[in-house]
């Protein structure tokens, strides 16, 4: 009898250092329901419970997986994939420039290397759904959409200029524990070209590789909503090869 506590504290113990590696440098979101802020109708999408990264890749996170991944390095990416402004911020393939902050999101990278990253992690970019659905949240509030500081601080970060050479987690976490998702740079996302080509269901075209980035938003359900415009505007033309100074990416990984 005096045995099954001690066993009871080392499962305890066992337990939480397995949830605590699985979850290391991931916030555990729960899954919900929410009306998205895009699309032709108020339709209510169901989102499942998933992990995602709390900081976006850092440019000293994608330095280690080039490393290993040569064939994703600057002179070495296949142009089918990259476009001629791929790591355009790094001297060499394997040297971030000097002016460039190691602890800044990795920008000048395409959807199709942002997506071969997060697989190698053993993760995958996030849905367009999985992103909004964190990110339409503030520091203590799940949906703070209809707040004006939300969006107030949004469209605030859009007239700062160079926030992508910022360092990671300077912004304050929301509500789930995620850091970045507004304030740094644009972040892609897995199929949000299926909002914006199809122009009847976003699910029809996800095989499509013209995909665009996240948080964009087209007929979006509350037209004063100009922060969202906004990311549309600057998006809109985005394929999936293209890379941008202020555009990074962070990876999600589902939990069942």
């Amino acid at each position: 009898m005096t045995q099954l506590p001690l066993k009871i504290s080392l499962i305890l113990f066992l337990f939480q250092a397995v949830v605590s590696a699985q979850t290391k440098d991931m916030a555990y979101i729960e899954g919900g329901r929410y009306v998205p802020l895009y699309g032709r109708d108020s339709t209510v999408v169901e989102v499942a419970d998933f992990e995602m990264d709390i900081y976006p890749v850092t440019q000293k996170d994608y330095l280690s997986f080039v490393k290993k991944h040569p064939k994703w390095q600057k002179t070495k990416a296949l142009s089918l994939f990259v476009d001629k402004s791929y790591l355009s911020d790094w001297e060499n393939d394997l040297k971030i420039k000097t002016t460039t902050n190691n602890n800044s999101p990795v920008t000048y990278v395409s959807w199709f290397a942002a997506k071969a990253y997060c697989e190698c992690q053993g993760k995958r970019l996030p849905t367009i759904d999985e992103w909004e659905f964190v990110a339409m949240s503030d520091e203590d509030t799940k949906d703070a959409r209809l707040k004006p500081d939300y969006n107030r601080r949004i469209l605030e970060w859009y007239e700062t200029p160079k926030t992508n050479n910022n360092t990671i987690g300077q912004n304050q976490k929301n509500i789930w524990g995620v850091h970045d998702l507004h304030g740094l740079v644009w972040e892609w996302t897995l199929d949000f070209n299926a909002i914006l080509i199809s122009g009847e269901s976003r699910k029809d075209v996800d095989d499509d590789p013209n995909l665009f980035c996240g948080s964009a938003a087209v007929n979006a359900t509350d037209l004063m909503n100009y922060a969202a415009f906004m990311r549309y505007a600057i998006r809109g033309s985005l394929k999936a090869k293209y890379a941008m100074k202020n555009l990074g990416f962070r990876c999600v990984k589902s939990t069942n």
